[in-house]
């Protein structure tokens, strides 16, 4: 097999299962904080909120892409194949193609902070990079095949991953706050459900009990009780609901 096909194959067997990455680094991160120097990662409270908020920053990311975002494009991809029933590039795509894996990476680097580990923060990116850059690559094929010059001529001037050119061009849709909450509910509170693991696991290496630290019962009750209440919403109402979105 040519390695364009292998790389393109493996890019979307990987997509199918993307889910297992967060899983593997939350794992490999409780073993880290296992074996590793436990006092480095004693509660610090201004050390873990940058932490929080360096995965919020992600976040913030993630929500501009979507809220600008029109229907079947944007991270709408499944696991039965490619969606894209038109190519995004304005607002934040006038800057970088893949916004929402530039989220993810920030979103996930947040909890690989927490750990006080130079090793493991460069072991994270490393596979990060492994792991998403087949995955761009199957979706950049599909967009090629399907747009043919008109993807060659935007993905010339628009970097990958990192942003190298800054021309911004205006979205031709409005931001969309309910489109935001619809899909981005769940990752938000996953944030706090992360760092709250976290913290649980890192009290009971260091003393033995199990418990939370105050901060972060505060913070992930107040995410849960959003995510309820967007939950409700969400399942018993229409009001997310946009049109073209």
């Amino acid at each position: 097999m040519a390695l364009v096909h292998e790389f393109e194959n493996s890019g979307n067997w990987l997509f199918k299962r993307r889910s297992w990455l967060p899983v593997f680094m939350i794992v490999a991160g409780i073993v880290m904080m296992y074996l590793g120097n436990r006092q480095v990662i004693l509660f610090d409270m201004r050390d873990e909120l940058i932490f929080l908020g360096v995965s919020l920053f992600g976040e913030v990311i993630r929500i501009f892409t979507v809220g600008f975002a029109s229907k079947n494009t944007s991270g709408r991809n499944t696991v039965n194949g490619q969606i894209a029933d038109e190519l995004n590039v304005t607002g934040i795509y006038s800057i970088v193609r893949h916004p929402l894996y530039v989220g993810n990476f920030f979103m996930w680097f947040g909890p690989v902070l927490f750990l006080r580990s130079v090793e493991v923060t460069l072991f994270f990116t490393f596979i990060y990079w492994l792991y998403y850059e087949r995955i761009m690559f199957a979706e950049e094929q599909f967009l090629r095949r399907k747009f043919g010059e008109i993807y060659d001529k935007w993905s010339e001037n628009v970097s990958s991953f990192i942003p190298y050119s800054f021309k911004y061009i205006r979205s031709k849709l409005p931001f969309s706050v309910r489109n935001v909450i619809k899909r981005e509910y769940n990752s938000f509170v996953n944030i706090f459900v992360i760092f709250t693991l976290l913290d649980i696991f890192r009290n009971y290496f260091l003393s033995e009990r199990i418990y939370l630290t105050n901060m972060w019962i505060y913070l992930f009750g107040s995410a849960f009780v959003v995510w309820i209440v967007v939950r409700i919403i969400h399942k018993r109402t229409q009001w997310l609901e946009v049109e073209g979105r």
